[in-house]
């Protein structure tokens, strides 16, 4: 027998660490910035598609375009035009309510406030859905912002002895409304009676609001429909000087939806949570 080992069955040998970790690439730290810069558009993507569903269905930015509504809100020209949130939600739980400052649709007679200039050039149509979206951009220009006075049922009519506006006979102290012609006189109408599903509007700059009492030889009287409405004003969000909610003053019984801004936190909340754990989940995927 021969005590010679056979060639290829030499003893195994252990590894060197060393070897190990020099053939392994080292983890620096351009590659966790590079890491995030691939998820940037995701995130980005996440962003958008979270604030159009925020956008269609809870909470819209809207753009004063007018001066219809001063001094409560500003839109004349050469103001710095304010910016409102519209709660869509709460009209799905009620109809509005007296006092109520609302966006709407309106009807096909009802002039438009602002001209819009319209782009046919897709991508400034496109960059302007966005930036309409978030209230930087003019709203459409069948779009308006008014207050409601009265609803379907009631009789709304003008004026009584000292020119208030009255409602079901009674009159209406409007410590809201705004005059700027020293010379304007309250233009008599009515009453009217609202019919049902439909609603009395009217700007709180009395003598620059083209309102129902515009259109009051409509067929509808110059009211509009529920249905068009798109939701309730409840705060101002910009500029930051003017942050201010809007309630329901006290000639209509004050009150409104004290849960409105508490909503709007928890969905804010929620949205960034969501958005949060969403790019968590992307990170362990990998």
């Amino acid at each position: 027998m021969s005590d010679e080992t056979p060639v290829g069955d030499a003893a195994p040998t252990n590894p060197d660490p060393d070897d190990s970790r020099r053939d392994r690439p080292e983890r620096s730290r351009p590659a966790r910035k590079g890491s995030f810069l691939r998820e940037l558009p995701v995130l980005l993507v996440i962003a958008v598609v979270l604030a159009l569903l925020i956008n269609t269905f809870l909470v819209k930015a809207f753009f004063i375009p007018s001066g219809s509504m001063e001094r409560t809100l500003h839109g004349c020209p050469g103001c710095s035009g304010d910016r409102v949130l519209v709660n869509k939600v709460v009209y799905r739980l009620h109809d509005p309510r007296p006092g109520d400052i609302v966006v709407f649709a309106g009807p096909e007679s009802w002039a438009p406030e602002a001209a819009v200039a319209r782009s046919t050039n897709p991508v400034q149509r496109v960059a302007r859905g966005i930036a309409s979206t978030f209230g930087v951009a003019t709203p459409g220009e069948k779009d308006f912002i008014k207050r409601v006075i009265a609803v379907g049922g009631q009789t709304v009519q003008c004026c009584d002895a000292q020119g208030r506006v009255t409602v079901d006979g009674r009159p209406l102290d409007e410590p809201y409304t705004y005059v700027s012609d020293p010379e304007y006189q309250s233009t008599p109408f009515g009453p009217v009676t609202v019919p049902a599903g439909r609603l009395w509007v009217m700007g709180d700059h009395r003598d620059e609001s083209a309102d129902s009492r515009a259109h009051i030889s409509d067929p509808d009287q110059g009211t509009i429909a529920v249905d068009d409405v798109i939701g309730k004003a409840f705060v101002v969000i910009w500029p930051i000087s003017r942050w201010s909610t809007l309630g329901t003053p006290a000639t209509f019984g004050g009150g409104g939806s004290p849960w409105t801004v508490p909503l709007l936190v928890v969905v804010l909340v929620g949205v960034v949570l969501l958005a949060a754990g969403l790019s968590r989940r992307r990170r362990r995927a990998r």
